[in-house]
């Protein structure tokens, strides 16, 4: 394994899991659970679980129990087309390779059914569902390992593919930067689907650069041109127009979503979202 995902892996560990017993709330609390009945709390329970009706009439604490009632189906999904090698603080990529440890571990630690998925521009590694942190590791050095330049992200071959393979209903991570023709409306109609956008803060606001010669990181071709403000500003429309049609279908079709920055912590980021 190598060092970076170690690191991550190490990282995104010790952030679900925590220093103290019940310290850290799971991303998925109360997804699969339904209430059973109320017990005395005792050292090491969730905080957040405590009746505080029951605990003020009896005048000690007392907490919810749950039993389960459902096993969660959860597939994160990373897109690793080349536009995901940039990146000003850290590449989209690795950002996205540290969301899937910080997701795989919080599924682990509910008890339910991890799997991963990395596609561009066509399937490329699916992880049988399983329960076992090795999954979480392997999916980190999956994504970490993997080279995207000259793959372009093919979503209609993503959403035909995830369609025929993921016969159970599952909630359905997908992570990428989110940025060409992208249509989520099959895969919403079956599964909870959740889009994580990956970006860097540079690429929706650059500065003017001057002439420039660039490299297109899918296709490995190369141009010279002028980055000067008009450009900027074709550019700038261009984008915001890809983000206006995205974030409409989303909400028309029940897609919930978030957008996390290669400088924000995702870990921080996530539990709000999720919340």
């Amino acid at each position: 394994m190598n060092k970076a995902a170690k690191k991550i892996i190490l990282k995104t560990k010790k952030q679900v899991y925590g220093d103290m017993l019940g310290n850290n709330a799971s991303l998925f609390q109360g997804e699969g659970f339904e209430f059973a009945e109320l017990r005395e709390y005792v050292y090491g329970d969730d905080v957040r679980k405590i009746d505080w009706k029951t605990t003020a009439k009896l005048g000690k604490p007392f907490v919810k129990v749950y039993k389960e009632e459902r096993e969660l189906n959860i597939t994160v999904v990373t897109m690793l087309g080349g536009s995901t090698y940039f990146g000003t603080v850290k590449q989209k990529s690795e950002l996205i390779a540290e969301i899937t440890g910080i997701l795989g571990f919080s599924v682990v630690k509910n008890t339910d059914l991890f799997s991963h998925i990395l596609f561009a521009d066509k399937l490329y590694e699916i992880s049988k569902a399983s329960k076992k942190l090795f999954s979480v590791h392997k999916a980190v050095e999956d994504t970490m390992n993997f080279s995207p330049i000259g793959k372009e992200s093919d979503f209609k071959m993503l959403v035909e593919t995830l369609h025929k393979r993921l016969k159970k209903k599952s909630l359905l991570f997908i992570l990428s930067d989110f940025i060409g023709d992208i249509d989520l409306k099959l895969l919403s109609k079956k599964h909870d689907v959740f889009a994580i956008i990956v970006r860097d803060k540079f690429e929706e606001d650059p500065s003017e650069l001057g002439y420039l010669r660039l490299i297109d990181m899918e296709s490995k071709r190369s141009f010279e041109g002028n980055i000067d403000s008009q450009t900027l500003k074709k550019y700038k429309k261009a984008l915001n127009d890809n983000d206006e049609t995205l974030y409409k279908q989303f909400k028309k079709h029940g897609i919930r979503f978030t957008k996390i920055y290669t400088h924000e912590e995702p870990y921080v980021k996530l539990m709000k979202s999720m919340r």
